[in-house]
């Protein structure tokens, strides 16, 4: 049996081809088992800190619901703030009309015939009061004349 050249090429390239998948088998095999030991490892990362991610989901979730209150409060202050800022504007305004008010009083009062007509208002008052202390006197007294009349 005598082999052609074409026939021992073939033999060759087979062999050749066989060491290859051997040489390549090796380390596809390695590998192999380091995808296996990485699968494990993050079983065993998973197992640890699926709990912990929902305990880090549950705390996202708080956090969003305590900014949501609190652009809620904020909403809130927004409002009265905007209440205040009219009250304040109302309150300058009095404050105005109440310093027009002094003005037009100081000067009414600083007027001399405004002076002159108080003056006038006081003596007519003190006038009458006195008139009315006389006229009550003399009815005291004739009501005292009356019952020393009777009594002697």
């Amino acid at each position: 049996m005598s082999l052609s050249g074409g026939e021992i090429a073939g033999l060759i390239a087979a062999g050749a081809f066989l060491m290859l998948v051997v040489v390549l088998a090796v380390p596809i095999l390695r590998l192999r088992h380091t995808v296996d030991q990485a699968t494990e490892a993050l079983k065993q990362v998973n197992e640890r800190t699926g709990p912990m991610l929902d305990n880090v989901n549950l705390t996202v979730d708080n956090v969003n619901t305590a900014l949501g209150q609190f652009q809620t409060s904020l909403d809130g202050v927004n409002v009265q703030l905007a209440r205040v800022d009219v009250m304040t504007q109302h309150v300058s305004a009095a404050t105005a009309n109440v310093a027009n008010l002094v003005n037009v009083a100081t000067s009414a009062a600083a007027n001399p015939l405004v002076k002159a007509a108080a003056f006038t208002y006081g003596v007519r008052k003190a006038t009458n009061k006195r008139k009315a202390a006389d006229e009550d006197q003399a009815v005291r007294d004739e009501l005292r004349a009356r019952k020393r009349t009777r009594r002697g």
